[in-house]
């Protein structure tokens, strides 16, 4: 198998059952409300950085470069879509405050298209890719613990999307070089994607939690705080990476189990939509038996 992975428009199915409200990992409600926050970004952020990209290709000179555009813009709009699916399911299990977040959020990146620079839009998208890379080699790095024993359907939909984040993470910093470049800009773009993107999702979650009664729940506010503490530990050697100047997502290893994930889809494209997430301890993908 290629120790670099080729990116693969994919299309997926994922299915949700019914569960306790909008904890698809019942040990752990607390992560599932930060990913259901996060989730509730995607078809907004997504289609910006897809309209980001089209804006851009007209300026780049290399065709290959126009194939990685048009191969990244196919897969974040598979992952705009499969969002849009399960938020649709967060509004089916009760939630009555994801209308007045998604309002939110769309409002908030209108505002950041409307009143910036191409150049700063693509410094915005260079950010938000490096910070994913790192956030899906985190979630890939600590699954068993993030994902074990939840709902197969949403465990598989957010290790797909960050496999394929992966997958693609040269094309926005390539556009970015190509496009606008510098290392300050560069930097500004990424420290603001990745500050505006945690201050939504905290604002979700919080409301999520809010809804679900446990905001103000002393045992699910310490425990909120240990698996934050636990994420930053993880996540922040890896975001200080891309502040060091001559930084490329290129250098960045893909990890064993994404690419044993792409080799389990080339198998069987069910299976990878069915992860049985209580072997997710295990070196390579396993789906749950039918």
């Amino acid at each position: 198998m290629s120790a670099e992975m080729r990116m693969t428009i994919r299309r997926m199915g994922f299915a949700y059952p019914p569960a306790m409200k909008g904890h698809w990992n019942r040990k752990r409600p607390e992560f599932s409300q930060l990913v259901n926050a996060a989730s509730l970004a995607m078809p907004y952020l997504e289609p910006y950085l897809i309209r980001t990209m089209r804006k851009a290709r007209p300026l780049v000179r290399e065709d290959a470069l126009h194939r990685e555009i048009d191969s990244y813009v196919a897969q974040e709009a598979t992952h705009f879509r499969q969002h849009r699916k399960f938020n649709d399911e967060l509004k089916a299990r009760g939630y009555t405050s994801v209308d007045a977040l998604e309002a939110k959020l769309d409002a908030s990146y209108a505002e950041i298209e409307a009143t910036h620079s191409l150049a700063f839009n693509l410094a915005y998208a260079e950010g938000f890719e490096s910070m994913a890379l790192a956030i899906g080699q985190m979630l890939i790095e600590d699954r068993d613990y993030l994902f074990g024993g939840s709902e197969s359907g949403v465990a598989s939909l957010v290790l797909w999307h960050f496999v394929e984040e992966i997958e693609h993470k040269n094309v926005a910093y390539d556009v970015f070089d190509h496009v606008a470049g510098g290392y300050f800009r560069r930097v500004h773009g990424f420290l603001y994607a990745m500050t505006h993107i945690f201050l939504l999702t905290r604002h979700g979650y919080r409301t999520l939690l809010r809804e679900d009664g446990l905001w103000h729940d002393l045992r699910s506010r310490l425990r909120l705080a240990g698996l934050l503490l636990r994420i930053f530990r993880k996540l922040t050697p890896r975001l200080l990476r891309i502040l060091v100047p001559g930084y490329t997502p290129r250098r960045v290893p893909d990890p064993d189990w994404a690419l044993a994930w792409a080799a389990l889809f080339s198998a069987d494209q069910d299976a990878a939509g069915r992860l049985d997430t209580d072997q997710l301890r295990r070196p390579a993908p396993v789906p749950r038996g039918l």
